[in-house]
C-alpha cells in the first residue's frame, strides 16, 4: 500500500470511497477503467455503487469501524457523500490520505459553517442569520426580511430539511424543524434570473480545471434539468468560473468542488451552496466533456495530472426521478433511444420512491437548446412501470 503523504497514488492502487450512491458508482466506474481497485463504505447491502466495486464494507457512514475497515483496504479515501463523521475522517486521516480533507468536510456538510465560511472570506451570499430557538427564529426572520427560508444545518439537500417564512404565520412550520441538530440557518429568498452550477478540479499542486458554467434548473429544490453551456454573457461567465476557483483555493479543496450560485435580473452572483465531490450538475461531462467530472476527481486525489474540461459539443441533462414506491422497472427505452444524441444512465437502484434519483439522460446538440430539446423529449417517453412479485404455489 502507498504510505500516508506520498501524493501520486498510481493506477494498481485501490480507491476508497465514502458513499455507496450513484455518484460512488459513477467514480467506481471510472476508477475501474483507469484500472484502479475500488472499495466502498455505504449501509445498504444494494448500494448502487457496491454493485460495481471490488469490495464492499457494509456499515454506516459513520462507523468508526467501518471508516478504518475502509482505510485498512483502500490507498486514497474520498467521499460520494460529506455527511459522515468528522472524528472518523479525521482519524482516518491519520492513516491514508483523506481527499478532500476533513476540513473541507468540516466546512462544506454544515450549512452553518459553510455560510460562516463564504462570508468571512467575502464571496456574495444572500443575508442571513442563525437561530437556535423559536424566539430566535422569528428575530431572524424580521430581520433577514420576507419571505425567507429556514434551513436545518445538516443532512438537508434535495430541497429536503426547509421551511419557507412568507408571513410570520409560517412561523410554525419552520419551528417543526427542530433545533436537535443545532441552530437553523434563515436565509432572505432572493428572487433570481436563473440558477448556475460551475464545477471547478483542484489539484495537490493547486492547480485548476474549471467547467464550463451550467445553467440549472430545480424542482421543489431537486435538481431536474442542467444545460451547457449556459446561455448568459460572456462576463458573467467569467465572473461565476472566477468564483467558483476562488472558493476553490481558499477552501484548499482536492478534487472536483461543485458551486451553486443564483443570478439576479441586474447581473449579480450570489452562492448558494458548496459540494466537495461530484455533483448532479456535472453529469452531462460524462458524454460532453473530455475529461468527465468523475475522471477528474480521481486524477485530482490520486495526484495525477488533471484532464482538459473542453466541452466538445452543447449538451443537457434531465433527471429520470421515481413516482412510486416499490421494485420498478423503465420502459420507453426504445423510444427515448431513437432520438438523436441521447446516452441513458441508470444506476441500479432495486427500489424506487417518489423523486428518487433513478437515473438521467444526456442528449448533445448543435446549440443548447436543441440538446435541452433532445434531452426531454427522451425523458418523456421513458416512465416507471411497477415489478409485480411472484407468488408461488
Amino acid at each position: 500500500m502507498t504510505p500516508p503523504g506520498l501524493p501520486v497514488v498510481l493506477p494498481g492502487a485501490t480507491i476508497g470511497i465514502v458513499g455507496g450512491g450513484q455518484l460512488g458508482r459513477m467514480l467506481a466506474l471510472d476508477a475501474r477503467r483507469l484500472g484502479y481497485g475500488v472499495v466502498v463504505l455505504d449501509p445498504s447491502s444494494q448500494a448502487p455503487a457496491a454493485q460495481v466495486a471490488d469490495e464492499h464494507i457494509t456499515a454506516p457512514l459513520e462507523s468508526a469501524e467501518g471508516l478504518a475497515a475502509l482505510a485498512a483496504r483502500a490507498d486514497v479515501i474520498t467521499f460520494e457523500v460529506e455527511h459522515t463523521s468528522l472524528e472518523g475522517a479525521r482519524a482516518v486521516e491519520a492513516l491514508r490520505p483523506v481527499r478532500p480533507s476533513p476540513a473541507v468536510l468540516a466546512a462544506c456538510q454544515h450549512r452553518l459553517r459553510e455560510k460562516t465560511f463564504l462570508r468571512d472570506h467575502g464571496f456574495p451570499v444572500a443575508p442571513w442569520r442563525e437561530a437556535a430557538s423559536p424566539a430566535a427564529l422569528e428575530a431572524a426572520a424580521r430581520e433577514t426580511g420576507l419571505p425567507c427560508l429556514a434551513k436545518i444545518p445538516f443532512t438537508g439537500y434535495d430541497g429536503r430539511g426547509q421551511a419557507r417564512i412568507s408571513t410570520l404565520d409560517d412561523l410554525p412550520a419552520a419551528v417543526a424543524l427542530g433545533f436537535d441538530r443545532g441552530p437553523l440557518v434563515i436565509e432572505r429568498y432572493i428572487p433570481f434570473a436563473a440558477e448556475l452550477a460551475v464545477i471547478v478540479a483542484r489539484g495537490l499542486r493547486g492547480e485548476r480545471r474549471t467547467y464550463p458554467v451550467v445553467r440549472t434548473v430545480h424542482d421543489e429544490g431537486i435538481l431536474v434539468e442542467v444545460s451547457a453551456p449556459a446561455q448568459i454573457a460572456p462576463a458573467v461567465a467569467e465572473r461565476a468560473r472566477g468564483l467558483a476557483e476562488s472558493i476553490a483555493t481558499a477552501l484548499d479543496v482536492i478534487g472536483v468542488l461543485a458551486v451553486e450560485m443564483f443570478l439576479l435580473e441586474r447581473g449579480e452572483i450570489l452562492i448558494n451552496e458548496l459540494a466537495p465531490r461530484p455533483h448532479n450538475s456535472g453529469h452531462y461531462t460524462i458524454n460532453a466533456c473530455r475529461t468527465s467530472q468523475f475522471e477528474q476527481h480521481l486524477r485530482a486525489i490520486c495526484g495525477l495530472p488533471l484532464g482538459a474540461t473542453d466541452l466538445l459539443q452543447p449538451a443537457a441533462m434531465v433527471n429520470l426521478l421515481g413516482d412510486r414506491r416499490g421494485p420498478a422497472r423503465l420502459v420507453g427505452v426504445e423510444e427515448a433511444l431513437r432520438e438523436p444524441g441521447v446516452s441513458l444512465h441508470l444506476y441500479g437502484k432495486v427500489e424506487s420512491w417518489p423523486r428518487r434519483k433513478l437515473g438521467h439522460v444526456t442528449a448533445l446538440g448543435d446549440e443548447p437548446e436543441q440538446a435541452l430539446a433532445r434531452a426531454r423529449r427522451a425523458a418523456a417517453a421513458l416512465r416507471w412501470e411497477p415489478v409485480a412479485s411472484s407468488v408461488r404455489s
